[in-house]
């Protein structure tokens, strides 16, 4: 076995990121309270790097952030109708970066850069209406409106930022005040830059540049400016040099060139080093790695196929398994890749809900944790349990508890533990596969994993001469037989019928952390 220690240099840990919040989390003010005090359990757990919800003032008290309103108000200024955020206050934010930062987990900021929402007043313009299904097409004549494009951020004043947006501070909005109509209005005139141009932004529908809200126009140099000094006034807001990295929501939707330029100057700022991902939600390998060939690769994705993938094969009769990894980003570019399973737009009652049957869940978290590719993102959602809004006409509130049977934790840990060196893959049966992790020098326990999603499976795998003699049990103890390591290196491994097993040598290092009740 010596040729998989070839290498002497440390082993890099395995890292892994989660999405700290999921859609419906309750509006109390408290999340950013409640993130603090799951900080010391999520590094027990082996996570990383967190990805806080929008921090940014929203459009009212309840809202997410997704409808933003003011950069640059953190849960510090009385405005729309609260000094908090859905999330908390500014001081709260930054007691969480402090605790985070002291247990050395990682910030990702979810930066939400495309639009705004919640205008302080309204302003005539000149637009156009544009075909909903091709946005390049007009269905009127020029005229004028009056659109909700005036943000004057009268709790802030002039902190942070002294510039107001206008109505040529925006490429469209849907809505004209003065007749009451709704569409997409595309915002015309001297100094109004209309659409992003062809190729720098999503061709869906034309030209995908308009979303929702009052849609930022990257061509105005005030707009960029502002913005640009937003991320670094974030970078040194947030204390402790907590942010890590940052999300970007909804990027097929506003100028790559900007964000690139973005990017550019937060390196130059800063330093290299930043972790960036762009929401990209498109179930096209191809239009993924266009995407990533601009951006000059210096940025992830979401690996949205990765998600309809597992989907469909949760949701089948015995489906191929072999064939979970075709058409991804994670089997194509996986150092551009970032793994999931669910989200917040994924999970129920969302515009992109996308079913990944509960039994299959361990199986998909194992496939994105403990495997050579990607970068793992675990959701809130599935780690803590979901809340959904009342389901009319029932005034019952939906509930689900912990996903994967309340193991995800430990998937996330045998990552952290024993997810290291060359991959060996067993995928020679339809409905069920298997794969090994040697390990390394100086992480040298490895790992042995088999799943089916039809009926009990068992995979004879090569672990390695190095461990022959050594007894290996099912970390999850889903499977409670144990397997003696034989002299050719081999064992053969169980697993139960749509299910999944984990295999590691009992007496490794680490063993006696795999105890829920202790996690």
């Amino acid at each position: 076995m010596g040729e998989h220690f070839e290498s002497r240099e440390p082993t890099p840990e395995n890292m892994t990121m989660m999405q700290a919040f999921e859609w419906y989390v309750p509006a109390d003010k408290s999340h950013w309270v409640r993130l603090q005090k799951q900080i010391p359990q999520l590094k027990r757990f082996g996570i990383d790097n967190i990805w806080v919800p929008p921090g940014c003032k929203g459009s009212s008290p309840e809202s997410n952030g997704y409808d933003i309103y003011d950069f640059y108000d953190l849960g510090e200024f009385e405005q729309k109708w609260s000094t908090p955020t859905k999330w908390g206050t500014k001081a709260q934010l930054m007691a969480l970066c402090n605790t985070a930062a002291e247990y050395g987990v990682g910030i990702y900021w979810d930066a939400v850069l495309n639009h705004k929402f919640g205008a302080d007043h309204l302003e005539k313009c000149q637009a156009v209406e544009v075909d909903r299904n091709d946005r390049n097409r007009h269905v009127s004549d020029k005229y004028e409106i009056d659109a909700w494009v005036g943000f004057d951020f009268f709790g802030r004043g002039y902190k942070y930022s002294a510039l107001r947006y206008h109505w040529y501070h925006f490429s469209g909005v849907d809505y004209n005040a003065a007749n009451g109509k709704s569409a997409i209005y595309k915002i015309i005139g001297e100094k109004g830059g209309g659409w992003a141009k062809s190729g720098d932004v999503d061709s869906d529908k034309g030209n995908y540049d308009y979303l929702m809200g009052s849609d930022l126009d990257y061509s105005h140099p005030e707009v960029v400016e502002d913005v640009i000094n937003w991320g670094k006034w974030l970078a040194k807001e947030l204390p402790q040099g907590s942010l890590k990295g940052i999300r970007f929501d909804a990027v097929k939707h506003y100028s790559e060139e900007f964000l690139r330029r973005f990017i550019h100057e937060m390196d130059a700022a800063y330093g290299e080093g930043w972790f960036f991902v762009g929401e990209f939600w498109k179930d096209s390998l191809q239009d993924m790695k266009g995407y990533l060939s601009r951006m000059n690769h210096k940025f992830s994705l979401f690996d949205v196929p990765l998600v309809y993938n597992f989907r469909e094969i949760s949701t089948g009769n015995s489906a191929d398994l072999r064939r979970v990894f075709e058409d991804t980003l994670v089997g194509d570019d996986p150092i551009s890749a970032v793994t999931l399973v669910t989200n917040h737009d994924t999970q129920p009652h969302q515009s992109l809900e996308t079913h990944v049957e509960a039994w299959f869940k361990p199986l998909a978290y194992t496939l994105i944790l403990l495997r050579n590719s990607g970068y793992p993102c675990v959701f809130y959602g599935d780690l803590y349990g979901l809340v959904a809004p009342d389901s009319p006409p029932s005034p019952v509130k939906l509930e689900w508890g912990p996903s994967c049977s309340g193991v995800l934790p430990l998937l996330t840990l045998a990552r952290k533990l024993y997810a290291y060196g060359d991959q060996a893959n067993y995928f020679d049966y339809p409905t069920c596969v298997g794969f090994v992790r040697y390990g390394t020098w100086d992480r040298p326990f490895g790992c042995a994993v088999v799943m089916s999603n039809a009926g009990p499976g068992h995979k004879r795998m090569h672990v390695g001469e190095i461990h022959a003699g050594e007894v290996w049990t099912d970390l999850l103890q889903w499977e409670r037989n144990e397997v003696v390591i034989g002299s050719d290196g081999f064992g053969v491994f169980t697993c139960g019928g749509c299910s999944v097993s984990i295999w590691v040598n009992k007496e490794a290092e680490g063993r006696e952390r795999f105890v829920k009740e202790d996690l």
